[in-house]
């Protein structure tokens, strides 16, 4: 693809997705149909990446900023749902949909019909989850879909590998399937871990917040070749580096996680909206290369009705299939399970199951020959009835989560009361320590503070303490006379936000607060140190 229709093609998709924003609609879905009306465009070239480049470059910043965000206490509370989602379902998926195509479409043997199977295994969570947050859903069901989606595409390429390999006749690992699938997660997880904790000791000497940004951009593209070279699970290295720095966020300036946050939320904005109109793009050229390759339409659209129906149902049919064994244990133990969802959540979860760029990136993925140097059986209509299948899902669905969450009029006043509690205990625990650390500070003062000034900065910070005042306490900086004042002033100030940090994060360590309740605060004192940090200026 030539350098200025990638260009176009990202502006495009950014002004369609920001009107479609402003309007009230989803923006993947209508950059989505504007991108596959755009595609029959008389003398339109074809845009194509190499699947490598989608996974390479495009996969892991999306993946990185989801698990930065994620709680990994939040993750880790929820594991029995993601994995029964996030790896069991992706091969449930995988066979049921293998099966079926073997069954109904003409000339797909078994082997290659498991690799469109692997192909359209994968949901991508991105529709599901913008959804979500427009909505509000609670932090549990929120915290399930995000979570699967950070370990099913791991899960779906792993299992992608194994079907090509079987198809081509390439070599396989020496324990077989089940030993290749631990080696790449071990491996994988140990390299996100090794680059999150090698970034993690830079930064800490970098202390200057642009290096800082620019260094944290290259962690997802790392993690992913250097697992990728040791033949480990890319995806999973980018799920790890971004759990480890997510989790060490508190180590870095506050400068630094400002820059950080509005990096990656425009980066979110850029890629998803790219690949909706690249999804969309391929529309024509699809059905352009099914019928060079002569397969019949008639079959070929039965095929693909029925293909759709079998991956739209194989998700709520499990989801409802788990949540039945959960009800029928909490009924035969006669105990609540911690980890059980209400009906309503698990209505939720089986309509989110939208394909998206994993998917076209696997199809395109496909070697074109074996290893006999035949043709791979089947390339194009797999390809053809994975495009299908992905835009039939994001269509289907897409603009119908909206309203199913609305009839179901999900809430979960409980759930809202321990954010509400939690929020006042993280307040109550920074005010403590801002308290003490203030006590500290009159015992002693900086070198060269005027009492008199100090007296009145510890006035108005117990007023704002008082007060419960969000900055109000900046005015203190502004209070100086001159320039030394200022300057002692926003030592104290330091002092005092670094207590309040240093609460903070011993509370979430001791397990007294959730990281998201932490990094709320922390966003909220990181915009307090800069706005003093300004007015210094």
């Amino acid at each position: 693809m030539r350098t200025i229709q990638l260009l176009l093609v990202v502006v495009g998709a950014i002004a369609v997705a920001a009107i479609a924003n402003r309007r009230g609609m989803q923006p993947s879905l209508v950059v989505v149909i504007l991108a596959a009306a755009v595609s029959f465009v008389p003398g339109l070239p074809r845009f194509t990446l190499p699947p490598e480049l989608i996974l390479g470059v495009v996969l892991p910043p999306l993946l990185y900023s989801a698990a930065l965000d994620f709680s990994f206490v939040s993750f880790a509370r929820n594991l029995r749902p993601i994995l029964s989602l996030g790896v069991a379902l992706v091969l449930v998926s995988t066979f049921a949909t293998g099966l079926v195509a073997w069954w109904v479409v003409p000339g797909l043997a078994f082997a290659p019909a498991l690799v469109l199977g692997a192909v359209v295994a994968p949901t991508d969570a991105v529709a599901a989850i913008a959804v979500g947050k427009q909505l509000s859903l609670p932090k549990k069901l929120m915290a399930i879909l995000t979570g699967e989606s950070l370990v099913n595409d791991a899960a779906a390429l792993t299992i992608f590998t194994l079907t090509v390999t079987a198809v081509t006749g390439g070599a396989t690992a020496a324990g077989g399937p089940v030993g290749l699938f631990a080696y790449e997660v071990v491996a994988g997880v140990l390299v996100g871990l090794a680059v999150g904790g090698f970034v993690i000791q830079i930064r800490r000497r970098l202390l200057d917040s642009g290096l800082e940004t620019a260094f944290g951009l290259v962690v997802p593209f790392a993690a992913y070749l250097v697992a990728e070279q040791v033949h480990g699970s890319g995806v999973l290295a980018v799920v790890a580096a971004g759990f480890m720095l997510g989790h060490n966020e508190t180590s870095a300036g506050f400068a630094t996680r400002l820059q950080g946050r509005g990096v990656w939320q425009s980066a979110d904005v850029l890629l998803e909206s790219f690949v909706f109109a690249y999804m969309g793009l391929q529309t024509r050229f699809v059905f352009e290369d099914l019928a060079t390759a002569g397969i019949d339409w008639r079959d070929f659209v039965l095929g693909a009705a029925i293909l759709l129906l079998v991956v739209i149902l194989v998700r709520p049919l499990w989801v409802f299939l788990t949540y039945g064994n959960s009800v029928l244990l909490r009924r035969i133990t006669r105990r609540k399970l911690p980890d059980a969802l209400p009906w309503r959540y698990a209505v939720v979860i089986s309509w989110s199951g939208m394909r998206g760029v994993v998917t076209l990136a696997a199809a395109a993925g496909i070697p074109t020959v074996i290893a006999n140097g035949q043709p791979f059986p089947g390339r194009a209509l797999i390809q053809a009835l994975a495009f299908v299948l992905a835009i039939g899902t994001l269509l289907a669905q897409s603009p119908t989560l909206p309203m199913l969450i609305r009839r179901l009029r999900i809430s979960a006043p409980e759930e809202q009361r321990r954010q509400s509690e939690a929020v006042r205990k993280a307040r109550k625990i920074a005010r403590d320590a801002t308290s003490r650390a203030l006590a500290q500070a009159m015992k002693h003062p900086p070198e060269g503070a005027d009492p008199k000034m100090m007296e009145r900065f510890a006035s108005r910070m117990r007023a704002a303490l008082a007060e419960r005042q969000r900055g109000s306490d900046a005015d203190a900086v502004e209070a100086a006379e001159n320039s030394t004042a200022r300057a002692t002033m926003w030592v104290v100030r330091q002092e005092l936000l670094a207590a309040q940090r240093k609460a903070l994060i011993r509370a979430r360590d001791e397990r007294k607060l959730d990281d998201d309740v932490l990094r709320r605060e922390l966003e909220r004192l990181d915009y307090e140190e800069a706005a003093a940090a300004t007015s210094m200026e």
